[in-house]
Protein backbone atom coordinates (compact mmCIF):
# COMPACT_ATOMS: atom_id res chain seq x y z
CA UNK A 1 0.00 0.00 0.00
CA UNK A 2 1.51 3.53 -0.82
CA UNK A 3 2.64 5.80 1.77
CA UNK A 4 0.55 8.63 2.24
CA UNK A 5 2.75 11.87 3.81
CA UNK A 6 2.11 15.41 4.21
CA UNK A 7 3.56 18.04 2.14
CA UNK A 8 5.93 19.29 5.11
CA UNK A 9 7.08 14.94 5.55
CA UNK A 10 7.64 15.22 2.06
CA UNK A 11 9.80 18.01 1.81
CA UNK A 12 11.70 16.20 4.74
CA UNK A 13 12.38 13.02 2.99
CA UNK A 14 12.62 14.53 -0.30
CA UNK A 15 9.73 12.46 -1.77
CA UNK A 16 9.07 14.45 -5.03
CA UNK A 17 12.60 15.07 -6.11
CA UNK A 18 13.81 13.05 -9.28
CA UNK A 19 10.77 11.14 -9.25
CA UNK A 20 7.66 10.62 -11.95
CA UNK A 21 4.90 12.30 -10.19
CA UNK A 22 1.29 12.48 -11.32
CA UNK A 23 -0.17 15.69 -10.25
CA UNK A 24 -4.05 16.48 -9.80
CA UNK A 25 -6.90 16.91 -7.66
CA UNK A 26 -8.16 13.55 -8.34
CA UNK A 27 -11.77 13.66 -7.64
CA UNK A 28 -13.64 10.14 -8.51
CA UNK A 29 -10.38 8.62 -9.45
CA UNK A 30 -12.29 8.00 -12.52
CA UNK A 31 -10.55 6.56 -15.92
CA UNK A 32 -8.99 9.36 -17.04
CA UNK A 33 -7.37 9.96 -13.65
CA UNK A 34 -5.74 6.37 -13.99
CA UNK A 35 -4.62 6.91 -17.04
CA UNK A 36 -2.96 9.55 -16.20
CA UNK A 37 -1.55 7.76 -13.45
CA UNK A 38 -0.34 4.88 -15.81
CA UNK A 39 1.22 7.00 -17.65
CA UNK A 40 3.45 8.20 -14.85
CA UNK A 41 3.70 4.85 -13.80
CA UNK A 42 5.29 3.55 -17.31
CA UNK A 43 7.95 6.71 -17.03
CA UNK A 44 8.83 6.18 -13.53
CA UNK A 45 9.59 2.55 -15.01
CA UNK A 46 11.76 3.40 -17.67
CA UNK A 47 13.56 6.43 -15.93
CA UNK A 48 13.68 3.77 -12.87
CA UNK A 49 12.69 6.21 -10.49
CA UNK A 50 10.06 6.24 -8.02
CA UNK A 51 6.22 6.57 -8.84
CA UNK A 52 4.46 9.69 -7.00
CA UNK A 53 0.79 11.49 -6.59
CA UNK A 54 0.93 14.86 -5.48
CA UNK A 55 -2.81 15.90 -4.65
CA UNK A 56 -4.69 18.66 -2.40
CA UNK A 57 -5.88 17.38 1.09
CA UNK A 58 -9.54 19.20 -0.36
CA UNK A 59 -11.07 20.01 -3.66
CA UNK A 60 -10.60 23.56 -3.97
CA UNK A 61 -14.31 24.20 -4.70
CA UNK A 62 -14.35 23.46 -0.99
CA UNK A 63 -12.42 26.05 -0.22
CA UNK A 64 -13.16 28.94 -2.89
CA UNK A 65 -16.88 27.67 -4.02
CA UNK A 66 -17.87 26.00 -1.17
CA UNK A 67 -21.56 26.10 -1.42
CA UNK A 68 -21.14 25.39 -5.22
CA UNK A 69 -18.78 21.95 -4.72
CA UNK A 70 -19.93 18.58 -5.81
CA UNK A 71 -17.63 15.82 -4.89
CA UNK A 72 -18.02 12.45 -6.50
CA UNK A 73 -15.65 10.79 -3.06
CA UNK A 74 -14.84 12.40 0.52
CA UNK A 75 -11.16 13.31 0.58
CA UNK A 76 -10.22 9.79 2.43
CA UNK A 77 -11.69 7.70 -0.13
CA UNK A 78 -10.30 9.56 -2.71
CA UNK A 79 -6.75 9.25 -1.58
CA UNK A 80 -7.52 5.17 -0.85
CA UNK A 81 -8.47 5.28 -4.43
CA UNK A 82 -5.28 6.59 -5.28
CA UNK A 83 -3.56 4.60 -2.97
CA UNK A 84 -4.96 1.22 -4.70
CA UNK A 85 -3.49 2.37 -7.79
CA UNK A 86 0.05 1.00 -6.89
CA UNK A 87 1.80 4.42 -6.29
CA UNK A 88 4.58 4.20 -4.16
CA UNK A 89 3.78 7.25 -2.73
CA UNK A 90 1.16 10.48 -2.12
CA UNK A 91 1.95 13.33 -1.39
CA UNK A 92 -0.99 15.57 0.44
CA UNK A 93 -0.31 19.63 -0.09
CA UNK A 94 -2.76 21.55 2.05
CA UNK A 95 -5.24 23.91 -0.29
CA UNK A 96 -5.53 27.31 1.98
CA UNK A 97 -6.24 30.70 1.18
CA UNK A 98 -2.33 31.45 0.84
CA UNK A 99 -1.26 28.74 -0.94
CA UNK A 100 -4.74 29.97 -3.30
CA UNK A 101 -3.16 33.36 -3.74
CA UNK A 102 -0.29 32.42 -4.90
CA UNK A 103 1.07 33.58 -8.70
CA UNK A 104 2.50 30.81 -10.90
CA UNK A 105 5.49 30.93 -10.54
CA UNK A 106 5.53 31.37 -6.52
CA UNK A 107 3.13 28.30 -6.58
CA UNK A 108 5.72 26.56 -8.89
CA UNK A 109 8.60 27.39 -6.31
CA UNK A 110 6.61 26.10 -3.12
CA UNK A 111 5.60 22.94 -4.38
CA UNK A 112 9.04 21.96 -6.98
CA UNK A 113 11.48 24.28 -6.01
CA UNK A 114 13.52 22.38 -3.47
CA UNK A 115 12.43 18.81 -4.40
CA UNK A 116 11.75 18.70 -8.03
CA UNK A 117 10.80 15.98 -9.98
CA UNK A 118 12.32 14.72 -12.88
CA UNK A 119 8.69 13.74 -14.43
CA UNK A 120 5.55 16.01 -14.06
CA UNK A 121 2.41 14.34 -15.38
CA UNK A 122 -0.66 16.56 -15.95
CA UNK A 123 -3.85 16.90 -17.84
CA UNK A 124 -3.26 19.35 -21.30
CA UNK A 125 -5.71 21.70 -19.57
CA UNK A 126 -4.30 22.06 -16.06
CA UNK A 127 -4.35 25.18 -14.55
CA UNK A 128 -3.25 26.37 -11.29
CA UNK A 129 -1.97 29.73 -9.35
CA UNK A 130 -4.06 32.21 -8.57
CA UNK A 131 -7.00 32.44 -10.37
CA UNK A 132 -6.27 29.47 -12.42
CA UNK A 133 -3.43 31.98 -14.21
CA UNK A 134 -1.05 29.07 -14.54
CA UNK A 135 -0.91 27.10 -17.57
CA UNK A 136 1.15 24.19 -19.02
CA UNK A 137 3.18 26.03 -21.32
CA UNK A 138 4.49 28.24 -17.38
CA UNK A 139 4.85 24.29 -15.88
CA UNK A 140 6.91 23.47 -19.05
CA UNK A 141 9.04 26.74 -19.27
CA UNK A 142 9.73 26.45 -15.24
CA UNK A 143 10.83 22.63 -15.66
CA UNK A 144 12.71 23.37 -18.00
CA UNK A 145 15.27 25.23 -16.20
CA UNK A 146 14.86 23.21 -13.78
CA UNK A 147 15.39 19.96 -16.11
CA UNK A 148 11.72 18.92 -14.92
CA UNK A 149 10.68 17.39 -17.97
CA UNK A 150 6.50 18.40 -17.78
CA UNK A 151 4.00 16.06 -20.03
CA UNK A 152 0.63 16.96 -20.51
CA UNK A 153 -1.28 14.13 -21.46
CA UNK A 154 -5.22 14.39 -23.83
CA UNK A 155 -6.95 12.47 -21.37
CA UNK A 156 -8.85 9.19 -22.11
CA UNK A 157 -11.53 9.93 -23.55
CA UNK A 158 -14.99 8.04 -24.27
CA UNK A 159 -17.45 8.57 -27.46
CA UNK A 160 -14.26 10.96 -28.83
CA UNK A 161 -15.18 13.29 -25.36
CA UNK A 162 -12.64 13.08 -22.50
CA UNK A 163 -13.47 11.42 -19.03
CA UNK A 164 -13.93 14.18 -16.63
CA UNK A 165 -15.31 14.14 -13.27
CA UNK A 166 -17.40 17.47 -14.49
CA UNK A 167 -18.82 14.97 -17.36
CA UNK A 168 -19.15 12.35 -14.86
CA UNK A 169 -21.54 14.60 -12.44
CA UNK A 170 -23.31 15.68 -15.04
CA UNK A 171 -24.47 12.10 -15.90
CA UNK A 172 -24.93 11.68 -12.16
CA UNK A 173 -27.59 14.51 -12.13
CA UNK A 174 -29.52 13.41 -15.36
CA UNK A 175 -29.84 9.86 -13.62
CA UNK A 176 -27.49 8.12 -16.07
CA UNK A 177 -26.09 5.89 -13.55
CA UNK A 178 -24.73 3.01 -15.99
CA UNK A 179 -23.31 5.56 -18.73
CA UNK A 180 -21.74 7.55 -15.27
CA UNK A 181 -20.24 3.91 -14.81
CA UNK A 182 -18.61 3.59 -17.77
CA UNK A 183 -16.39 6.33 -17.25
CA UNK A 184 -15.38 5.96 -13.14
CA UNK A 185 -14.22 2.30 -13.83
CA UNK A 186 -17.11 1.66 -11.12
CA UNK A 187 -20.47 2.08 -9.92
CA UNK A 188 -21.53 5.52 -8.22
CA UNK A 189 -21.87 5.02 -4.66
CA UNK A 190 -22.79 6.61 -1.40
CA UNK A 191 -21.70 6.21 2.23
CA UNK A 192 -23.48 7.09 5.47
CA UNK A 193 -24.93 6.50 8.56
CA UNK A 194 -28.47 4.74 8.83
CA UNK A 195 -30.96 6.58 11.43
CA UNK A 196 -34.21 6.63 12.33
CA UNK A 197 -36.82 7.45 9.36
CA UNK A 198 -40.10 7.92 9.46
CA UNK A 199 -41.72 3.95 10.08
CA UNK A 200 -43.45 4.20 6.60
CA UNK A 201 -41.63 1.45 4.99
CA UNK A 202 -42.23 -1.05 7.99
CA UNK A 203 -45.90 -0.17 7.78
CA UNK A 204 -46.31 -1.19 4.33
CA UNK A 205 -43.80 -4.25 3.87
CA UNK A 206 -41.07 -2.91 3.59
CA UNK A 207 -38.23 -1.58 5.48
CA UNK A 208 -35.71 0.91 4.58
CA UNK A 209 -32.24 1.95 5.76
CA UNK A 210 -32.12 6.09 5.79
CA UNK A 211 -29.55 8.10 5.57
CA UNK A 212 -28.74 11.33 4.86
CA UNK A 213 -26.71 12.51 1.90
CA UNK A 214 -24.95 16.01 2.66
CA UNK A 215 -25.56 18.52 -0.74
CA UNK A 216 -21.56 18.54 -1.11
CA UNK A 217 -21.89 14.59 -1.67
CA UNK A 218 -25.38 14.72 -3.49
CA UNK A 219 -24.05 14.20 -6.93
CA UNK A 220 -27.25 11.97 -8.15
CA UNK A 221 -30.45 13.29 -9.60
CA UNK A 222 -33.50 12.47 -7.17
CA UNK A 223 -35.12 9.11 -8.27
CA UNK A 224 -35.45 5.65 -7.95
CA UNK A 225 -32.85 3.24 -8.42
CA UNK A 226 -31.85 -0.30 -8.60
CA UNK A 227 -28.42 -1.17 -6.73
CA UNK A 228 -26.42 -3.28 -3.68
CA UNK A 229 -26.00 -2.26 -0.11
CA UNK A 230 -22.60 -2.84 1.79
CA UNK A 231 -23.48 -3.84 5.08
CA UNK A 232 -21.55 -5.64 7.79
CA UNK A 233 -19.27 -7.43 5.20
CA UNK A 234 -22.45 -8.44 3.33
CA UNK A 235 -23.75 -7.44 -0.11
CA UNK A 236 -27.58 -7.17 -1.08
CA UNK A 237 -29.69 -6.33 -3.74
CA UNK A 238 -31.81 -3.09 -3.31
CA UNK A 239 -34.28 -0.34 -4.36
CA UNK A 240 -33.30 2.82 -3.65
CA UNK A 241 -35.08 6.35 -3.63
CA UNK A 242 -32.93 9.47 -3.59
CA UNK A 243 -34.80 12.60 -2.48
CA UNK A 244 -38.11 13.20 -0.83
CA UNK A 245 -41.16 11.44 -2.20
CA UNK A 246 -44.24 14.48 -2.35
CA UNK A 247 -46.22 12.70 0.01
CA UNK A 248 -43.81 12.83 2.91
CA UNK A 249 -42.09 16.12 2.58
CA UNK A 250 -43.44 17.19 5.93
CA UNK A 251 -42.38 14.23 7.73
CA UNK A 252 -39.09 13.21 5.90
CA UNK A 253 -35.84 12.42 8.13
CA UNK A 254 -33.55 11.62 5.70
CA UNK A 255 -32.84 12.21 1.38
CA UNK A 256 -32.05 8.63 0.53
CA UNK A 257 -33.55 5.06 1.78
CA UNK A 258 -32.98 1.62 0.93
CA UNK A 259 -34.93 -1.68 0.99
CA UNK A 260 -32.17 -3.89 1.32
CA UNK A 261 -34.22 -7.37 -0.19
CA UNK A 262 -34.05 -10.60 2.32
CA UNK A 263 -32.71 -8.78 4.33
CA UNK A 264 -33.28 -9.30 8.55
CA UNK A 265 -31.65 -7.43 10.88
CA UNK A 266 -31.04 -4.14 12.70
CA UNK A 267 -28.66 -1.78 11.37
CA UNK A 268 -29.27 1.60 13.18
CA UNK A 269 -26.22 3.56 13.64
CA UNK A 270 -23.71 1.56 10.88
CA UNK A 271 -22.67 2.60 7.76
CA UNK A 272 -23.67 1.22 5.25
CA UNK A 273 -22.50 1.84 1.10
CA UNK A 274 -24.80 2.51 -1.32
CA UNK A 275 -24.29 0.98 -5.10
CA UNK A 276 -26.18 2.43 -7.96
CA UNK A 277 -26.71 0.31 -10.58
CA UNK A 278 -29.57 1.57 -13.04
CA UNK A 279 -32.66 4.03 -12.94
CA UNK A 280 -35.90 2.85 -12.71
CA UNK A 281 -37.95 6.16 -12.83
CA UNK A 282 -38.32 9.55 -11.06
CA UNK A 283 -40.34 10.79 -7.82
CA UNK A 284 -43.75 10.57 -8.08
CA UNK A 285 -46.78 11.77 -6.05
CA UNK A 286 -49.09 8.72 -5.84
CA UNK A 287 -53.15 9.78 -5.30
CA UNK A 288 -53.44 7.04 -2.09
CA UNK A 289 -50.91 4.79 -0.39
CA UNK A 290 -52.21 1.58 -2.10
CA UNK A 291 -50.86 2.48 -5.40
CA UNK A 292 -47.42 3.39 -4.03
CA UNK A 293 -47.14 0.28 -2.07
CA UNK A 294 -47.82 -1.69 -5.67
CA UNK A 295 -45.28 0.52 -7.21
CA UNK A 296 -42.77 0.07 -4.77
CA UNK A 297 -42.80 -3.72 -4.59
CA UNK A 298 -43.01 -3.55 -8.57
CA UNK A 299 -39.96 -1.86 -8.26
CA UNK A 300 -38.45 -4.31 -5.99
CA UNK A 301 -39.78 -7.56 -8.09
CA UNK A 302 -37.61 -5.59 -11.24
CA UNK A 303 -34.37 -5.63 -9.38
CA UNK A 304 -34.98 -9.25 -7.66
CA UNK A 305 -34.90 -10.66 -11.23
CA UNK A 306 -33.00 -8.34 -12.94
CA UNK A 307 -29.97 -7.69 -10.96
Amino acid sequence: MAETLSFDEAKKLHTLKGASVAFGVFDGVHLGHKFLIECAAEAAVASDVSLVVLTFDKDPDELLRPLKVKKLLSNEERLDAIAACGVDAIVVLPFTQSLAKMNPHDFMEYAFGKNTPSLLHVGYDFTFGYKAEGTLKDLEDWGRSKRMEVLGHQLKSRDQIPISATRIRRLLQAGKVSAAANLLGYPYSITGKVIRGRGDGAEFGFRTANINIDDEYKCIADGVYGGYVDVDGKTYKAAVSVGVSPMFVSTATSNCEAHLIDFEGDIYGKNITIRFETYLRPMMRFSNTEYLVKMVNDNIAWINDNL
